[in-house]
């Protein structure tokens, strides 16, 4: 069985030795070693960490946002290094709810690899199961033949972002937190607000106080109301710099509600430019 959205942790358990290949994403925006001295303190069986910074974005450039997206030969390199395939099962975790899981999901599935998953409630579940916890580093594998065929129907530029907004045939969700999409508290980018027109979703709607997802029906209502009637295939999620989006996108997914692109830069990448429109509080 292809698993191409969530997976549990009892399923997981029982597929380590089977040849899924596992990831590690912790990160922490305001310390960006946390993530990495978490995995070595302990990590799920077999798995290999990425760096949210290093391998799930490119660097940062003068006109570019926080995480511009990496190179696919690049990643793909570093996949097929860790033994992925292009059948391999890929199974994607961070510390919870999956808002960095989500990143490599959403970069597999560009890449044109569907059999990725993220761990539901992620490593804390994995822990409070009581399932295996390790600390050595994962034994040399064979190489994959992963290779990239990355897909840009995926997601959209800044300019292709202000065209179609323009235009009025883009629904655009935006999965920062209130007090941000606001300009009420910004902590991390130069400027506050949003981009105008857009809509306030916060990805933490989408998964329960432990951290796992909602129901797919659940997930289903909260989208269509966001939605107002716009198709999902003239939505795109935006965050604070192309990460968290993902996350609205995995539960769009999770919801039948196929075809939202990526907005990549996002509203870091949207501020660069001072000539774009800011909007702040609910303008």
């Amino acid at each position: 069985m292809t698993y191409t959205t969530l997976v549990d942790c009892e399923v997981l358990a029982r597929h380590l030795a089977n040849g899924w290949r596992v990831f590690d994403c912790r990160f922490v925006l305001s310390d960006a070693g946390a993530g990495e001295r978490s995995y070595h303190d302990g990590h799920i069986p077999g798995a290999e960490y990425l760096h949210l910074d290093h391998d799930l974005a490119a660097p940062v450039t003068a006109v570019s946002g926080r995480h511009p997206l990496p190179d696919p030969t690049v990643l793909a390199a570093t996949l097929a290094s860790a033994g992925v395939h292009k059948t391999t099962q890929v199974i994607a975790y961070d510390a919870s709810s999956g808002e960095f899981a989500a990143r490599l999901w959403w970069l597999l599935r560009w890449l044109g690899h569907a059999q990725v998953a993220v761990l539901d409630g992620g490593w804390r579940q994995w822990c409070q199961e009581g399932r295996q916890v390790s600390r050595e580093s994962p034994r040399m594998v064979k190489p994959g033949n992963f290779h990239a065929q990355p897909d840009d129907g995926f997601w959209l530029s800044s300019a292709a972002v202000a065209e179609r907004l323009r235009r009025g045939n883009l629904c655009l969700l935006d999965a920062r937190a209130a007090s941000r999409f606001r300009g009420e508290q910004e902590t991390i980018d130069p400027v506050a607000g949003h981009v105008p027109g857009a809509v306030n979703l916060p990805y933490a709607g989408n998964v329960l106080v432990d951290g796992r997802f909602q129901s797919a029906e659940a997930l289903r209502a909260r989208f269509v109301a966001a939605l107002n009637g716009a198709d999902p295939a003239d939505t795109a999620c935006m965050c604070g710099s192309g990460v968290t989006a993902c996350h609205n996108l995995l539960a769009m997914e999770l919801a039948g509600l196929r075809g939202a692109k990526l907005y990549a830069g996002s509203w870091s990448e949207w501020i660069r430019d001072p000539s774009r429109p800011v909007a702040t509080r609910d303008g």
